[in-house]
């Protein structure tokens, strides 16, 4: 899990980069949460969202938006952090430049930023969105979604209520030619705290489903 620096908007970012041993695996990269209350790449489930794709054969990258860590820079309100993630996605695509598809995975402020990224790159062809915060922040730019992909939320999220997530995710299912999947876990609160192991097994299931794998070659890649 080498560690990469790579020249962002601002500065230096700095991220975690896996390659992947097949010949042009799929690349997938994972937005972690709001910088301004303790995010960083380093967050668990981030990391477990960032170990599900290198199980599966993904080249995979995870980084620390401007201000965090290494990476240089300060807090822009969203708009600068959008930046940092294109760059990101520019740096991982400049190594895999015959990648057949590509996904991007955020969680809470990540995955808003990650939304707002696939409507702005076309070669994004799938997305995986933990707990979006739909009472926070506005997602009426998914107009419609233009790809196929998973949000899940836990049931007792204490920062993101259920209720609104469901509500954005009606929107967007009722959306023509949505693929849009969304799953519950009971009892997790927002940070999936006891409840990690369900929302690995619900974004791998989804995962294999959607690459056609089996359990048992996903965990051997």
């Amino acid at each position: 899990m080498p560690e990469v620096i790579f020249n962002g908007p601002e500065g230096r970012l700095e991220g975690r980069y896996h390659h992947s041993a097949q010949d042009n695996a799929p690349i997938a990269m994972v937005l972690h949460p709001h910088p301004q209350y303790g995010g960083t790449m380093n967050n668990k489930v981030v990391y477990n969202l960032y170990q599900l794709f290198v199980k599966r054969g993904f080249s995979v990258l995870r980084f620390n938006f401007r201000g965090i860590g290494r990476s240089e820079g300060e807090y822009d309100n969203g708009q600068g952090e959008l930046s940092d993630a294109a760059s990101a996605l520019d740096w991982m695509q400049s190594f895999n430049r015959d990648a057949p598809g590509c996904w991007i995975a955020g969680f809470s402020f990540g995955a808003w930023i990650s939304m707002q990224l696939l409507m702005r790159r076309p070669e994004i062809s799938g997305f995986i969105s933990v707990a979006p915060p739909a009472n926070l922040y506005d997602f009426g730019f998914l107009a419609p979604c233009p790809s196929t992909g998973l949000i899940v939320q836990g049931e007792s999220d204490e920062h993101v209520p259920e209720p609104e997530v469901a509500k954005l995710v009606e929107r967007l299912v009722n959306q023509r030619g949505s693929g849009i999947a969304y799953k519950t876990v009971k009892g997790a609160d927002h940070f999936f705290t006891e409840q990690m192991e369900d929302l690995n097994e619900a974004v791998g299931s989804y995962l294999d489903n959607v690459l056609g794998l089996t359990p048992q070659i996903a965990a051997a890649k």
